[in-house]
């Protein structure tokens, strides 16, 4: 990384306190944002924030990262809010799309507590390393782009001259105390000196610049960011038919899956940061339940936030503290402290997100060109822009570990190695090496020869494996062409569970034990 950003250190209550309200901070304008995507009200955003942080701070399997209202979710949840509405305006009821929106939130929750319950959250592991590098960059780039809009008005043209200058000139100030306020001292974020700082400029009129209450002008026509304890919700309204079900489900089934991913690999990104491990599956399970209760109360759900979440460790949060305070001081911030934090101009936030930005991404992708396999470098620039076109996090990973997988398949097939020796009785012995599955099977059939073979062979696995049905039905098939050729074929040094599972799929094949077969397992099917 160009700038030293996130250091490995234990945190402490005055870290985690200090963090908590820079990250608080830091979430209006991103609540604010999110709201709109899936439209609606600001105030939804900002208290799905409060009920994620609180819930998966205190009880995540993270300490030190940040969840709330996120602009992955808010793009599915803004589909069940767009038919909501459309079926509402039939039947004459105006908040049918926010019920909708409600129920598949409390959906999504509830298929992410059963999938932490299932401990399912450790696939992550098998994620790659090109494609979390892939998604890391590809997650930068757009933390990026969405800063710019910043300095644009409505209508998506640039601000005038002046103010765009002044926006501009505020942003590299914000970086540069980001910066260098650490080397004068640490006792407090470099990231919150920085925010109150340009802050104050704007509060007593040093600078006049766009601030969080000119965005909430633009979205909403109003400048007041104020709201009440909201109530529980219940979405009595929905008719649930096959059709309604169908259709809820499939977007919360989205949403579960979307919100997973992007905790999940958040999560490896900080425990690489930090040199600790947090816990998958307990991530999930409280995911699950912030999404429940953020629905309950009205929320648009959401998941974890890797920008909030690396500014939270930035600033030296590493406890759950940290992401409760920020909840706290977001509450706080809504019931009471509106009027201030409207004046924070929108150029000191965009300046912590371009930090945030600059390290975040994996400047070593660039070293890798010409060290690492082909293959690696091309997942990492596919996943990366997927991720930036499409906006979509969940297929970036897919498509990432599908090309990862079908790459290792592929090599692992070019590994299988079958020698043949002649004995002076005229059996011959293939000696096969390497792993029999799907992606070698063809090969290996191939390379048997049933009608110019001598009448007895023997295939001998001390050097190789049988890892799935496909090579089950491999052995069965070529033993059939043997037979039918009027030969016989014996498989030789299988361990215990490899002559299991061939006879569980059928005794086709004619196995020969030998006092030295290998104890090793097998892939479970």
């Amino acid at each position: 990384m160009i700038f030293k950003l996130f250091e490995k250190k234990n945190g402490n209550w005055k870290d985690d306190t200090l963090s908590g309200l820079t990250v608080a901070l830091a979430l209006v304008p991103e609540a604010i944002a999110f709201s709109f995507i899936a439209g609606v009200d600001p105030i939804i955003g900002l208290w799905s924030a409060v009920f994620l942080g609180l819930v998966t701070s205190g009880f995540g399997g993270r300490p030190g990262m940040i969840s709330g209202a996120t602009g992955a979710i808010a793009v599915v949840v803004a589909k069940a809010v767009d038919i909501g509405n459309q079926r509402g305006a039939e039947l004459g009821i105006d908040d049918l799309g926010l019920q909708y929106m409600f129920a598949t939130v409390m959906i999504a929750g509830l298929i992410q507590g059963v999938v932490g319950a299932l401990k399912l959250g450790r696939f992550i592991r098998l994620v790659p390393h090109p494609v979390m590098m892939g998604f890391v960059n590809g997650l930068a780039i757009l933390i990026l782009l969405a800063q710019f809009e910043v300095f644009q008005s409505p209508d998506g043209h640039w601000l005038p001259g002046n103010q765009l200058w002044v926006m501009g000139g505020l942003a590299l100030a914000t970086m540069a105390i980001i910066e260098f306020f650490p080397r004068l001292t640490k006792a407090v974020p470099s990231i919150l000196v920085a925010i109150l700082g340009i802050g104050l400029l704007s509060y007593f009129g040093v600078v006049d610049t766009k601030t969080v209450s000119d965005v909430l002008l633009e979205g909403t026509g109003s400048a007041e960011l104020k709201g009440s304890f909201p109530p529980l919700v219940w979405p009595g309204d929905i008719v649930w038919n096959l059709e309604t079900t169908l259709l809820i489900g499939g977007i919360a089934v989205t949403v579960a899956m979307v919100g997973l991913i992007e905790s999940l690999m958040t999560l490896q990104l900080i425990d690489d940061m930090t040199d600790t491990r947090g816990q998958g599956n307990r991530e999930c399970f409280a995911q699950g339940g912030a999404n429940v209760l953020s629905g309950l109360f009205g929320g648009m759900g959401g998941c974890a936030m890797i920008g909030q979440s690396l500014i939270n460790i930035k600033s030296g949060g590493r406890g759950r503290t940290s992401g409760i305070v920020a909840a706290l001081a977001l509450t706080f911030f809504i019931m009471v402290g509106g009027p201030v934090i409207g004046e924070i101009p929108m150029a000191a936030l965009a300046g912590v997100m371009f930090m945030v930005v600059i390290g975040t991404f994996e400047w070593a992708s660039f070293q890798t060109f010409g060290k690492v396999p082909k293959i690696d470098v091309l997942v990492i620039i596919v996943v990366t822009l997927v991720t930036v076109l499409l906006h979509n996090l969940a297929l970036a990973v897919l498509v990432g570990v599908i090309m990862s997988a079908l790459s290792f398949a592929w090599e692992s097939a070019q590994h299988v190695r079958m020698n043949p020796h002649d004995e002076p009785d005229g059996t011959r012995i293939y000696r096969l090496q390497g792993v029999l599955y799907f992606g070698s099977v063809r090969e290996f059939s191939e390379r048997m020869s049933p009608a110019t073979d001598p009448d007895n062979v023997i295939i001998d696995f001390k050097e190789a494996r049988v890892a799935d049905y496909s090579s089950l039905e491999a052995l069965n098939a070529i033993t059939e062409r043997y037979r039918n050729a009027g030969k016989t074929l014996h498989l030789r040094h299988l361990s215990p569970e490899c002559r299991q599972m061939i006879r569980a799929a059928g005794n086709l094949v004619d196995i020969e034990v030998a006092e030295d077969d290998p104890h090793y397992h097998v892939v479970n099917m």
